[in-house]
């Protein structure tokens, strides 16, 4: 079954293919099925701008889309960055500017977690939505080559999400979290 991921970012696209495709679906960007837009993520949580990019791409396709918003949550950044995660900073400064403004805190009060919420709309219109989570630490510096994102500072056990292999990463993450609740919902919907 192909199904749309409303999002042209290929490290999105490369992690979607790797988990749905042993679910048997074909993930293709919004560009390929000719919806290629930017929708304005102007929703207060990472279900409401995850609706808003599905949305955006079913209305131009009328075909099953998929779409996440995801992000960090800091605790004792009072959850930041959360849904502003991708423009907390400059895109190559989004870890610095976290260890910095933890350089002082605790190795206790260092808590963390990857959000991802994952909006489907059906060919039918029908939709849903699943969150999916991961728990960890900010480390104290970057740490790791693999990923993105905050991948190198999120601490999962003795590695960062950066040191950890695509299998390994794919089988903890909070992506891999909310794409099995996905594959759950939907099954039980057929």
């Amino acid at each position: 079954m192909k199904i749309i991921l409303a999002s042209n970012n290929k490290n999105k696209l490369r992690e979607f293919s790797e988990i749905l495709n042993p679910m048997g679906y074909e993930v293709i960007t919004q560009a390929e099925a000719g919806a290629d837009i930017e929708a304005e993520e102007n929703g207060t949580t990472f279900e409401e701008n995850s609706y808003i990019k599905a949305k955006a791409a079913y209305d131009l396709t009328k075909l099953p889309v998929i779409a996440d918003d995801s992000g960090l949550e800091v605790d004792t950044l009072n959850g930041e960055p959360g849904i502003y995660s991708a423009r907390y900073a400059e895109p190559d400064k989004l870890c610095e500017t976290v260890l910095e403004k933890m350089k002082d805190v605790p190795d206790e009060k260092r808590t963390a977690r990857f959000v991802c919420v994952v909006c489907y709309i059906g060919e039918n219109g029908e939709h849903f939505t699943v969150r999916g989570t991961c728990e960890g630490k900010i480390g104290y510096e970057k740490r790791g080559t693999n990923g993105f994102g905050y991948d190198p500072i999120f601490m999962y056990g003795e590695k960062s999400f950066a040191e950890l292999t695509a299998e390994e990463k794919n089988s903890v993450s909070h992506r891999a979290d909310a794409l099995r609740k996905f594959k759950q919902t939907l099954q039980k919907g057929k």
